[in-house]
């Protein structure tokens, strides 16, 4: 599955690169521009790629074609999942990965990123990337396949930071699932800063505030 993009970069030549997945029923343009407000500019040029999710059924949805990393089969998140559909799409950000590198950007300088839908693949790939990555952020979502989780992530991102964010009232990922998912990354070890802000399930400016924070540290260590 080959993904298209939206791209902007910040500068000549990146020295880093942010990877931002949306959410279900949006594109790559969704989170345009958020990005547009980060400053990023102590850590130099940097490029933002946001992948186009492929349309699918969603079965959620009544079957539904729309934009998704995966299938939603139920309103439980966690208790059926789409195993088939999220690994396709840890291959496919895996290959936007290996993109970066051969465009000379190491992955000790690449930020995966994803809000909802998004965020479960950004923390699935990221956690079993073979290559140390600055930082893994999830925003609105979960981690999925969390049983299978510690067999299969890889000890090169054993120590990556990991930014998640949540809203207090989020009716579409409740926020303990989020919660469950932050107490299961620190179980295994996994250095996880946590907010959680007066909203439902969306982006709002504090958020945006605490991510830059997040991303000038991640991206001067790397």
């Amino acid at each position: 599955m080959s993904l298209e993009t939206i791209e902007i970069e910040t500068g000549d030549a990146p020295r880093a690169t942010v990877l931002l997945l949306h959410g279900l029923g949006a594109d790559g343009r969704d989170f345009v521009p958020i990005a547009q407000e980060l400053d990023l500019s102590r850590v130099g040029p940097v490029r933002f790629v946001f992948p186009n999710a492929p349309e699918m059924p969603v079965t959620i949805n009544g079957g539904y074609v729309m934009p998704a990393w995966y299938d939603i089969l139920g309103l439980d998140l966690t208790a059926r999942e789409d195993e088939r559909g999220l690994r396709a799409s840890q291959a496919a950000i895996e290959a936007l990965l290996a993109r970066e590198r051969a465009r000379g950007v190491p992955a000790n300088r690449i930020v995966l990123a994803g809000f909802s839908q998004g965020c479960a693949v950004a923390l699935m790939t990221g956690l079993r990337h073979a290559e140390r990555l600055a930082g893994i952020v999830g925003l609105s979502g979960y981690l999925p396949l969390a049983a299978l989780t510690p067999a299969e992530r890889h000890g090169a991102n054993a120590s990556t930071p990991v930014f998640m964010a949540h809203g207090r009232q989020d009716d579409v990922v409740p926020i303990l699932g989020a919660m469950a998912s932050r107490t299961a990354l620190q179980a295994l070890g996994h250095a996880v800063e946590w907010h959680d802000y007066a909203m439902g399930h969306s982006v709002c400016p504090e958020e945006i505030g605490d991510l830059n924070q997040w991303l000038l540290r991640v991206l001067a260590q790397a």
